[in-house]
């Protein structure tokens, strides 16, 4: 049965690639969506371009907001579809994209699709995503290394409402943190991962994932140290706050998460993902600092693998690192 696909794009002076992005909707081979656009009070010419095409859209406005996680929940407190994802206004979908999502949710008990998407530039592709990573039977390390490919992963509406919106005290990481969320109160077995590549990606100087790393940083460390607090091991609120830059004022309904054996299970996964960082950035001793909260036990064995090589290489001499590192 055809669903109603609800379809958001936050938008802010995009006139650059904000056409594209529209065409790549109002295209589609599938016709049963709506298309909401929340600009920002663009000064430059998006609103002339999607003033053009406002017979495809149902609902655009173009007023000041508080960024673009503000300007999302906008979009989403207007949705009426069944499924609903946002389109950032330098993306695009391929023609076909919609109607593979509709196919996908084909059966009640799938509340996400997660598809891959084409990485581009003005060169032409660079790569293919392998989509969300997703670890089928490992809860604690699909939150713990949480890296949601958001673009092309696709949530029914009733997901949405248990979760609720956006967190807008986020502005890099507001998919993760409410991937994150979405996870914690649903697991994985309502995820179905598919082959299809859904959306084009396009990577430019001016766009957050290129340009503001940094703050991405900030926000992701942050959330696992809101999550420490609950966790029944101290080391990992410690050592996060001592080796990473904190945003102390961010609050988060992870914060209220109580299950502390998945929280331990976590953070486990997080320090050594970020282990593994930090020793990729030569960062030797945040690095061991990291891989000293581990409890190795409670990995699995890839994770385990990763922990003995990196205990190993940590403890040798910073130029013989480097010759591993390069490798």
């Amino acid at each position: 049965m055809d669903k109603i696909i609800s379809i958001i794009t936050p938008s802010f002076n995009s006139s650059k690639y904000i056409e594209k992005t529209i065409c790549s909707v109002k295209e589609q081979n599938y016709l049963n969506f709506e298309y909401i656009v929340i600009d920002g009070k663009s000064s430059d010419s998006t609103c002339e371009i999607i003033r053009k095409y406002e017979d495809h859209i149902i609902y655009w406005e173009s007023m000041p907001d508080n960024g673009q996680s503000h300007a999302i929940n906008k979009g989403l407190k207007k949705v009426n579809g069944n499924i609903i994802n946002w389109l950032n206004a330098d993306d695009y979908y391929n023609e076909n994209a919609l109607e593979i999502v509709n196919s996908q949710f084909d059966r009640l008990d799938v509340l996400c699709v997660a598809g891959k998407s084409r990485l581009f530039d003005e060169n032409g592709t660079i790569k293919y995503s392998n989509g969300t990573d997703i670890y089928p039977g490992n809860l604690a390390k699909t939150i713990g290394w949480a890296r949601v490919d958001q673009p092309e992963t696709f949530f029914r509406k009733e997901a949405w409402k248990k979760i609720g919106l956006l967190n807008e005290q986020l502005h890099y990481t507001m998919d993760r943190e409410w991937w994150m969320r979405y996870l914690y109160i649903f697991g994985l077995d309502g995820i179905k991962r598919i082959n299809d590549v859904l959306v084009n990606f396009r990577i430019h100087g001016a766009s957050k994932t290129t340009s503001q790393n940094e703050k991405f940083q900030i926000e992701h460390d942050s959330l696992f140290y809101l999550l420490s607090l609950n966790s029944s091991n101290s080391i990992f609120s410690k050592t996060i706050e001592k080796e990473c830059t904190i945003d102390k004022m961010l609050q988060s309904e992870i914060s209220n998460w109580n299950n502390t054996e998945l929280i331990n299970q976590v953070l486990n996964y997080y320090c050594l993902k970020k282990a593994d960082e930090l020793y990729y950035q030569y960062e030797k001793k945040k690095a061991q600092s990291f891989l000293a909260c581990i409890d190795h036990e409670l990995l699995d064995d890839e994770g385990r693998k990763l922990f003995n090589k990196l205990s190993f290489r940590l403890k040798l001499p910073s130029k013989i690192i480097q010759i591993f590192r390069n490798k």
